[in-house]
């Protein structure tokens, strides 16, 4: 199983240039990163975690600009969005963030795609509540449109963009439906996060990795239904808390990646955590712990 980490870079962590050259040395995967763009003071949206806010959610860096200079000082590292909110981006100069990224990395690129759960950091840019899921399946339209090989035309619900060209295009090629980076979904398990990762990703970004015994399935069969290559479908498991029978698990499940959580912290303790990790990616963990 490939191992990635994700943590919440800020300006008071490791800087992304160390952090990504440690993982590549230590034969880690990728680099997975959030975003916020700003956290209102004035929140009434509970944390979905419980409890208060953790302070790095106000001082995240811009994913694309720490991801760039990750790929930069590295060669093999996967570079990913944990997620990326498509909805407080405009989608024309979004598609060309990304494929500019993807481009200059050598398609090392994984855009990872969530709807939110602030709403107010949401209202600051414009985005109706109630809309935001369709909002993204409408500016992944768009941006697919601008990432085709022809100049696409696209007409949507929220947003149209004329038959254009625009490069560079990402490096990885079409898979089905999907056009440009590999594309990965966040959210709850249920029918409509499900149909939207049917249409338009390689798979699915659960948060945590609870329940997949369950909704793997679930999962899989809409897969099929609409259609697409049951071999080609992807499950990352997200900011997980690693242990070598949670990882047997989901391997027993056919998951072939997962992105473990590292603390928003400066260099001693991430360090310290990257070497404790290592033992997964060599293999030399014990697997008889339980899950």
């Amino acid at each position: 199983m490939r191992i990635s980490v994700t943590i919440f870079l800020t300006d008071e962590t490791i800087t992304p240039v160390r952090l990504a050259r440690e993982l590549e040395q230590r034969g880690f995967a990728g680099l997975y990163l959030p975003e916020h763009t700003h956290i209102p003071v004035e929140r009434t949206t509970p944390y979905p975690a419980g409890g208060e806010l953790p302070p790095e959610y106000g001082r995240t860096l811009d994913p694309f600009v720490a991801l760039a200079q990750a790929a930069a000082v590295t060669e093999r590292l996967g570079l990913g969005t944990g997620v990326t909110l498509v909805t407080e981006h405009d989608p024309i100069g979004l598609a060309k963030q990304i494929a500019t990224l993807d481009h200059l990395s050598g398609g090392r690129f994984t855009l990872g795609v969530g709807f939110g759960w602030n709403v107010e950091e949401a209202a600051d840019h414009g985005v109706e509540w109630p809309a935001r899921r369709e909002l993204v399946r409408d500016r992944m339209g768009l941006m697919r449109a601008l990432w085709a090989e022809e100049p696409a035309a696209y007409e949507g619900e929220f947003a149209s963009v004329r038959a254009s060209f625009a490069h560079p295009k990402p490096t990885q090629k079409p898979r089905g439906p999907v056009v440009g980076p590999r594309t990965l979904v966040g959210g709850a398990a249920g029918p409509k996060l499900f149909a939207h990762i049917c249409e338009y990703a390689d798979g699915w970004l659960p948060i945590g990795g609870r329940g997949l015994s369950e909704s793997l399935p679930l999962l899989r069969a809409a897969w099929a239904d609409a259609g697409r290559d049951p071999g080609a479908l992807q499950v990352v498991p997200y900011a997980v808390h690693p242990s070598p029978g949670k990882l047997a698990h989901y391997a027993g499940l056919g998951i072939e990646e997962t992105v473990v959580q590292l603390p928003p912290a400066g260099e001693t303790e991430v360090l310290r955590l990257l070497d404790a990790y290592a033992t997964y990616v060599t293999g030399t963990a014990d697997s008889s712990d339980t899950v």
